[in-house]
């Protein structure tokens, strides 16, 4: 599952990026209102955790520009506030729950689990394409009988194939959303990982192949 936290303060911002990594989320930490509208624009997201007060543009305001917008995308509220009204404000523009400052980790933790089953376009834990299956759960890229327990980067890259099949992803765009946008990492990096990938899928003997076009990208395709 894949997150978008936005919350001005980078100690609180490392400490819950960190938790919710451990609990195999992947998220995506920004700083300010105008970056997570930014950000929620651009990508495909399970989720979104907005802090209400941000510099530049608060959470509110985010929350109103993308409902107004059509994202549907489920939003958690962070605030420090304790009026009712604040809360009444941000469920009534469309958020799906929020969650008061100080917060035990556990709380937050059941907050999205709970906002993340009510989603109203539901993706399954097993993703398949052919005869192969992902477990978003644990990381399992099976087929046949036999499986790969798949490291971090190339699950993300596998899950972003498997979620846009028959679509064709540039390099560029691989290369940003598997590695995040301050990625340090180079063009090939890309290739290299793609390489990593179809010798997986041949040694699991897979009916899908990752199709490339040349300038355009890459994509799965079954075979048969």
């Amino acid at each position: 599952m894949r997150l978008l936290y936005a919350e001005d303060e980078p100690a609180m911002s490392e400490a819950v990026v960190d938790i919710l990594t451990y609990h195999r989320y992947q998220v995506d930490a920004v700083y300010d209102g105008a970056d997570a509208l930014s950000y929620a624009r651009a990508e495909q997201y399970d989720g979104i955790i907005l802090d209400i007060m941000m510099p530049g543009m608060s959470g509110l305001s985010v929350l109103e520009s993308l409902r107004r917008e059509g994202n549907h995308t489920p939003i958690l509220l962070l605030t420090a506030k304790t009026e009712v009204a604040d809360k009444i404000e941000g469920l009534d523009m469309g958020a799906d729950d929020y969650l008061a400052k100080p917060f035990a980790m556990g709380e937050l933790l059941a907050r999205i689990r709970a906002m993340l089953r009510r989603k109203e376009n539901f993706t399954p834990d097993i993703l398949k394409c052919g005869n192969l299956s992902l477990n978003r759960n644990n990381y399992e890229l099976s087929c046949g009988g036999q499986s790969f327990l798949l490291p971090k980067l190339e699950y993300q890259l596998t899950e972003l194939l498997m979620l846009n099949q028959g679509i064709y992803l540039s390099t560029e765009e691989l290369l940003t959303r598997v590695w995040g946008y301050d990625t340090d990492a180079e063009i090939g990096t890309v290739w290299v990982y793609i390489s990593y990938l179809r010798k997986r899928l041949a040694a699991l003997g897979a009916d899908v192949v990752i199709k490339a076009k040349r300038n355009i990208g890459y994509t799965l395709e079954v075979t048969k």
